[in-house]
């Protein structure tokens, strides 16, 4: 069967977030997902097949990490959509069932594509015991993203905290469900985006994540609420780096990018 890499929320190979795609016409046994996630060793891997008889839904779509299967993926659902497109399998906005609903990914014409997220719910907690340490910064706030995305979001002094965190990647697990997200505003937004961010799950297998597109779910209204805007640009500045355009839409994000096929090629397990 095929398989395809692709790296997500970037116009360019070799930068944002790398992601396995494979169409099925069905999904196999867990264990059979798993073990290609794990050979394929991307932050995630995402598996699809048609669904030609749901009225609601036109393609079902699981993620797995190498460790485990997740219930919400930005990057590889942009993959997916970028797949379904370039190859000219799915024409237009295409439906995706998945264990966090039903998702939307429109494409436009400049390329880029659209995905339509449930907006994570942030709540006000107070900046747990050790987390300063195991970032290696002190962090100004701190906030509960909720079951569907599972992080801890914390608003760092600056874009160059940020930048030069170099955390404990094995004692952050003990902070939430999945991992950290660490954020700023951006110094100088003339260079093209609002905010910044960085991304460390250790508790799913990926002590730094390049760019996520789940995150920005929880990053939308948080940085739309101090900035007075619904529409942002928020650069995860990974060392991959990518750009994430975001649009708070109530209860919805939007999550704007593009993708680029890098390998395609045959699986032969």
């Amino acid at each position: 069967m095929r398989i395809r890499i692709v790296d997500a929320f970037t116009d360019r190979p070799f930068a944002g977030n790398p992601a396995g795609v494979l169409l099925l016409d069905a999904f196999p046994e867990d264990d059979w997902l798993q073990n290609v996630a794990l050979e394929v060793n991307h932050a995630e891997t995402a598996f699809a097949h048609r669904l030609p008889e749901s009225p609601e839904a036109d393609w079902a779509l699981r993620w797995f990490t190498p460790a485990t299967e997740v219930a919400m993926c930005g990057h590889a659902t942009l993959a997916t959509a970028h797949v379904l497109h370039t190859t000219g399998t799915h024409t237009g906005p295409v439906r995706f069932a998945t264990r966090s609903g039903v998702l939307i990914a429109t494409p436009a014409d400049d390329g880029s594509i659209t995905l339509d997220f449930p907006t994570a719910p942030l709540t006000a907690v107070e900046v747990p015991d050790g987390v300063a340490e195991a970032l290696g910064a002190e962090p100004l706030t701190a906030f509960d993203t909720g079951p569907s995305v599972g992080d801890l979001v914390v608003e760092l002094a600056d874009e160059k905290t940020v930048r030069g965190l170099t955390p404990d990647h094995k004692a952050l697990a003990a902070y939430s469900t999945r991992g950290l997200i660490a954020t700023a505003r951006a110094e100088d937004p003339a260079r093209g985006y609002d905010f910044v961010s960085r991304c460390f799950f250790p508790n799913v297998g990926i002590d730094e994540d390049p760019v996520t597109g789940s995150a920005h779910t929880a990053l939308a209204p948080y940085w739309s609420e101090r900035l007075g805007r619904p529409d942002l640009t928020g650069l995860q500045a990974s060392p991959r780096s990518g750009l994430v355009r975001t649009g708070l839409r109530g209860e919805r994000t939007l999550l704007t990018g593009r993708a680029v096929t890098v390998i395609d090629g045959e699986l032969h397990a």
